[in-house]
């Protein structure tokens, strides 16, 4: 016999009749389940863990998926803000108020997810998103790019040439995309003997370092920082080290320091 709760865990918690019956569970299973209170109907058809993501119930409750910025939150990528309203994938054209709806296959595949990011939203959100999908789910950046081979996905092929799969952190592709946009020749994970591979080096000579204490869940991770950091300046790398705070609400005070410290680099050759 199928165990209700990991058929609903499956979806992330929400879950249509249609659904659950697919999976075997049966009639029986679902009136005893929600007789106990492990499980609610939230709206016709749909049944629900207790605790599950609200946004999730309204989408799943329209009927719909999520899809874009919406469905990588759900998948466990990147995203840079939440969206105000959630994006859904219907399969139709009618529009829902409240909700950004997307014509698409629904559930939308990862790669249709990642397509349609990169189409919908401003580019450095598109980019973490799509770069994540790349770096933690392997999706393949070939099958990417035969995705948008249009006429009008140039900005989306722009996007998606600056994807470096071996990122290690969103910090890491926000500070890169920063960068380039202004100017500079930029290096991801740079070997340093002694260190491992520096975050990025800017124009051959300024290292940075991405602070990913505020991600850590660990104290092991936050000394490895620390030792990194510390091989840079007895090698006699220069390098800045920047936050997540830094990028994402004073991103032209983060190019400013990077220019000032390449000057002063300059001057002192």
């Amino acid at each position: 016999m199928v165990n209700i709760i990991q058929v609903l865990s499956r979806y992330d918690g929400v879950a249509r009749a249609k659904h659950l019956a697919a999976a075997g569970v049966s009639d029986f299973q679902l009136k005893a389940a929600m007789a106990r209170g492990d499980v609610s109907r939230v709206s016709r058809g749909v049944y629900a863990l207790p605790g599950a993501d609200a946004q999730l119930v309204s989408i799943r409750s329209l009927p719909a998926e999520p899809a874009c910025v919406s469905a990588a939150h759900f998948r466990g990528l990147w995203v840079l803000d939440a969206p105000l309203q959630p994006h859904v994938a219907l399969t139709h054209s009618r529009n829902y108020p409240g909700f950004v709806c997307h014509r698409s296959a629904a559930p939308p595949t990862l790669m249709d997810s990642v397509v349609q990011s990169l189409r919908c939203l401003p580019e450095l959100d598109g980019l973490v998103i799509a770069e994540s999908a790349v770096v933690l789910k392997g999706l393949p950046l070939s099958g990417l790019r035969g995705r948008l081979d249009g006429r009008n996905d140039v900005r989306e092929r722009r996007i998606v040439a600056g994807i470096v799969p071996q990122s290690q952190s969103i910090i890491e592709c926000m500070a890169r995309f920063l960068l380039r946009r202004a100017g500079f020749h930029v290096e991801s994970q740079v070997n340093i003997p002694g260190m491992g591979h520096l975050d990025l080096m800017v124009d051959g000579k300024l290292g940075i370092e991405t602070d990913g204490a505020g991600f850590y869940m660990d104290k092991t991770s936050f000394e490895e920082d620390r030792r990194r950091w510390n091989v840079t300046t007895r090698l006699g790398i220069p390098t800045l080290v920047v936050s997540y705070p830094l990028l994402k609400s004073r991103p032209q005070e983060f190019v400013a320091m990077v220019r000032d410290a390449l000057n002063s680099l300059s001057a002192a050759a």
